[in-house]
């Protein structure tokens, strides 16, 4: 450990784990601003699905990469760790430690575990050509591109997967391989949060999620942006888009909901088991053991 650097605690944990709530009576014990790391939660005017923290838990801690971005301008790997950097930077600046909470792996990667993504620029004829093509059809093509990407990425994501195509036809090179690394130039401690009971937390913030209003939003963001709107393929405005669209029912949206989500939570979990060193807190005594661990941590 190098005292000269400040201390950047990262939370990290699958969706739905209980780590907005956790992280702000952290940083309320610390005295620390909140950057958020996700891969959602980064856009404007989506607030339901993504399940932002509301206004009233962004008024008792300071949250940061939070309504950055429209929706309608979708931001790469390389653009989010650029912008969270700088953010980040400049409260160690004023402040000498920082509390990240995030489910996105990668992006959480790029900021503490010293991955470099490449500065692709979006390409747009090959984007529109890709959205085109079927989505089981363009997950073929990424296996034979980039089978390593094809096995880390699900079929449904689509965003993810025309990245992982654009970046191959622009180098030439695999995505999965691409990236290089360069170490970060903070002290890190991680921790981690996976509850128990994170099949029956998942189902009860989805139904509340389709309660607060996520049909209405998903309305609104088609109205606001169109109905090809990339972000309205991610989880839950997908299957809401779907109802409005009569494709699907209530009931049935609320299912493949919780569905794609506890998938993304498998992914998540396996993610954060393969690169991260955690310390996984218990569920019951989270915040006295993380608290035990960030004094330690500072000596």
């Amino acid at each position: 450990m190098q005292p000269n650097k400040p201390l950047v605690v990262a939370l990290m944990g699958p969706t739905a784990s209980g780590k907005t709530e956790l992280a702000i009576d952290i940083a309320k014990k610390i005295n620390s601003n909140i950057h958020n790391i996700d891969s959602r939660q980064i856009y404007i005017d989506m607030d339901i699905g993504t399940a932002k923290p509301t206004a009233v838990q962004q008024s008792q801690v300071n949250h940061f990469l939070i309504d950055v971005c429209l929706p309608s301008k979708p931001i790469n790997l390389h653009d989010f760790q650029s912008i969270a950097k700088t953010s980040i930077e400049r409260d160690l600046e004023k402040n000498g430690l920082t509390l990240l909470v995030g489910g996105s792996g990668l992006y959480l990667q790029a900021l503490i575990g010293g991955l470099n993504p490449p500065a692709v620029p979006p390409q747009k004829f090959l984007r529109d050509q890709l959205e085109k093509i079927d989505k089981t059809e363009r997950h073929k093509l990424l296996k034979l591109c980039d089978p390593f990407s094809a096995q880390r990425i699900h079929p449904e994501d689509s965003i993810r997967i025309i990245r992982a195509l654009e970046v191959f036809y622009a180098t030439g090179r695999m995505f999965s391989k691409a990236k290089n690394m360069r170490p970060t130039p903070w002290r890190v401690l991680e921790l981690g949060l996976n509850p128990d009971n994170l099949t029956s937390r998942i189902e009860r913030r989805t139904e509340e999620m389709y309660k607060k209003g996520l049909i209405e939003e998903t309305e609104e963001l088609i109205n606001k942006y169109g109905n090809n709107l990339q972000l309205l393929k991610t989880i839950g405005y997908g299957e809401a888009r779907s109802m409005i669209n009569g494709k699907i029912n209530y009931e049935e949206a609320l299912e493949i909901t919780i569905k794609r989500t506890c998938q993304l939570a498998k992914r998540q979990k396996t993610w954060f088991r393969n690169k991260h060193n955690s310390k996984w807190l218990n569920d019951e005594n989270a915040l006295p053991e993380a608290l035990t661990s960030i004094y330690e941590f500072l000596g």
